[in-house]
Formats: C-alpha cells, structure tokens, sequence
C-alpha cells in the first residue's frame, strides 16, 4: 500500500467545517445523535454530536457525519450537560465527552457546555477533538485555557501529509493545522496529548512524527497515544472502497485492554 499521493488535492476541511456547522448549530443548539455510557477511559459518559470537517475513511460515525441536514436533534447545553450527568451519575464515572463528530463545530455551544461542567466540578471533561478548528485559531485554545476539567485530545489522521490526504481526502497541508493545535493547547497551558491512527502508517513516518511533536514539547511523544481501526462491518466495506488495507486492526469484539 502506498502512502505517497498529490497533497495538494483534495478539499479544505474549514471551509467544509463552515457549510456543515450552519447545519448542525442553531442559536444556541447542537445536534447531538446519542448519548451513552462506555468503558473507555475506565468509565465515561459520552454526547454523540453529529457533523465533522472531516471525511475520514475509517469513520465509524459516518452516518452522522454524512447525513448532518437530517440526522440527530438539537440540544441546549443545558441539556446535553442534564443528559452527560445523569448517565455519568448513574454510572459512578468520573469522566464525560463530546465525540462521534467534530465537537469543536459550534464553539460557543462548546463553552457553554464547558462552563457548566466546570461549575459542576466533579467531573473530567474530554474533548475529543482532531484540532483543525483550533490549529487555525490560537485563540480557540486560549478559550479552552479558563476551564480546569477540560482534556483535549487531538486525534491525528495518520503520521504524516501523505496519510493525512489518503486517509481523509483533505489537502495533506491541513495535518500541520493538527500538530499547531497542540503547539497552541499547550502554549495556553491546557492539558492535551495525541493520539495517532497507526493501522495505515509506515514505521519511517512514525518516528519523523515523533520527531516533530519532540520539537513542540518532549511530553507529546511521552503521552503519544496510539489508535487502530475498529473493523466495524461498514467500516470494512468503507476500506474496501477505497481500496485500503490497515496493517494492524481490530474486530470490535476483541479490543484489547489498554486501549479501553
């Protein structure tokens, strides 16, 4: 399998990111598709939202992400954070999220959501996020910088220009905007760390990734955190499409320990 292809084709994922938000956001609503518990992170309750900037091929979230005009329902932070602690309550967890999509579309949604849950105090935030929106604007982490609960994790499409382009279609230079998120989460003093889809990448490229996240801050590479693909039946038929074999995977039913 190749991972050399022509970076510079491809569509920008923020100018995507705008034309799905104007569908996703109203007012002060979101669309959210889901809300549920999960062993991940030891226990978490998690808000499934519905859009991205994004057209990932390993996406197991696609209909939500595809179907963004009529998929979900539109929700007040308020409610999104009633739901989210409910289930984390129930549950004794100490962890809550937004994912399924790209939560940082609807931003001032987002925060509203955040100073709830800073308010409320007793609950981890983790904004899963692929840090395109906040790589583009430094201004979005210092934003990020006034709430304590709040984790980000920055999930990198593949380790290098290259992968980013085969594994999303967008233009390889936006997987600089990822790694310039961090730089920025981190220069605002918000805790964040990256985690990289291996299943496609070549072990050179790895360790070039390395390399640059080091030249950001050495603690990248020591939080380096790494996720493989799910085999999710629509998942494989998405894969097969694009005429894609991971080199490491897994069947939903057999996810190893460490990475739930």
């Amino acid at each position: 399998m190749s991972t050399h292809s022509n970076t510079s084709e491809g569509y920008d994922p923020l100018k995507l990111g705008e034309l799905v938000q104007a569908q996703v956001v109203r007012g002060d609503k979101r669309k959210y598709y889901r809300f549920r518990g999960g062993r991940w992170y030891g226990g978490i309750a998690t808000a499934d939202c519905v859009g991205c900037n994004l057209r990932c091929v390993f996406c197991w979230g696609w209909k939500a992400r595809d179907g963004f005009k009529s998929y979900g329902a539109f929700y007040k932070p308020e409610e999104v954070y009633r739901r989210l602690v409910g289930i984390a309550s129930r549950r004794s967890y100490r962890y809550v999220r937004v994912s399924g999509n790209e939560p940082t579309l609807g931003w001032d949604h987002l925060l509203r959501l955040l100073e709830l849950f800073e308010r409320d105090g007793r609950f981890r935030f983790i904004l899963e996020t692929n840090g395109i929106v906040i790589g583009a604007d430094k201004s979005k982490a210092r934003d990020l910088s006034r709430f304590s609960v709040v984790h980000v994790r920055v999930s990198l499409k593949g380790a290098s220009e290259d992968e980013f382009h085969m594994l999303t279609g967008a233009r390889g230079e936006f997987f600089q905007y990822q790694l310039m998120a961090l730089g920025h989460l981190l220069d605002y003093g918000v805790r964040a760390h990256p985690a990289v889809m291996l299943s496609f990448s070549d072990e050179g490229n790895v360790e070039k990734l390395k390399g640059r996240l080091a030249e950001i801050d050495r603690k990248l590479v020591e939080d380096f955190e790494e996720e493989y693909v799910f085999l999710y039946p629509h998942v494989v038929a998405q894969l097969e499409r694009a005429g894609l074999k991971p080199r490491i995977a897994y069947e939903p039913c057999s996810i190893p320990e460490e990475l739930i």
